[in-house]
């Protein structure tokens, strides 16, 4: 897992989602999905690397009705496209009650109301991975943790990763708050991604969100090698 981690100046959670195995014992590819915090923090030479690396298409993931100055940057290359991808909405009163106001929206335990909510927004999203023009694609939000953990979810259960997989890639986002505020709630990480993944049939609820099918499938040939 730990080689999967990108060392990208300004950055301090970048990895590769390559080298997972799925349930029927292939590998994800290496290079062409990475998961990030915001470009925005990267240096000079945090951009070279990203664009060494072979990232052509940056996918922001944000929230409908948040500013998010973070999440604003303009890549240094010319041949860099970016990608606005609103996966939430926080002007919706009974998702900001119940998540915004408490600081249980920066654990996975908010994940199955998201994805009860905006299948269609986490449709677009995955997507648009899907349509990306060829070379590296990477997904962010501004620390690379939930949001950007929920596409990741989505995203490898679509491909097959294993549960054993998701919960282990998840784990390797850095938050020191998170398991006091999970143990407070009597649970743990791995428990709540199991729960997620509980009768969630990622293709199915991405088709009902308007998900292309052509669209799952350049997902699977991108990413599964």
């Amino acid at each position: 897992m730990n080689k999967r981690i990108l060392v990208w100046d300004g950055c301090s959670n970048v990895r590769d989602l390559g080298g997972l195995r799925t349930s029927d014992n292939r590998l994800t590819r290496w290079g062409a999905v990475v998961r990030a915090d915001t470009p925005a923090r990267l240096n000079a030479a945090g951009w070279q690397a990203l664009y060494a690396y072979g990232i052509r298409t940056i996918v922001t993931l944000r929230t409908h009705g948040m500013l998010e100055k973070e999440l604003n940057f303009s890549p240094p290359f010319s041949d860099l496209t970016v990608i606005q991808a609103p996966i939430e909405d926080i002007t919706d009163p009974e998702f900001l009650q119940r998540w915004a106001v408490s600081e249980l929206w920066s654990t996975p335990l908010y994940y199955p109301d998201a994805l009860q909510r905006w299948p269609e927004r986490h449709a677009a999203a995955i997507s648009t991975i899907g349509r990306a023009k060829a070379g590296g694609v990477l997904f962010h939000c501004i620390r690379g943790n939930d949001r950007t953990g929920i596409i990741a979810l989505l995203l490898l259960a679509l491909v097959g990763v294993t549960p054993e997989g998701l919960i282990a890639d998840y784990e390797l986002s850095p938050d020191p708050d998170r398991e006091g505020l999970l143990a407070s709630e009597h649970t743990s990480v791995r428990e709540v991604i199991l729960n997620t993944l509980t009768g969630l049939d990622v293709e199915s609820y991405l088709l009902r969100g308007g998900a292309n099918p052509a669209d799952l499938a350049a997902v699977r040939q991108r990413l599964i090698e």
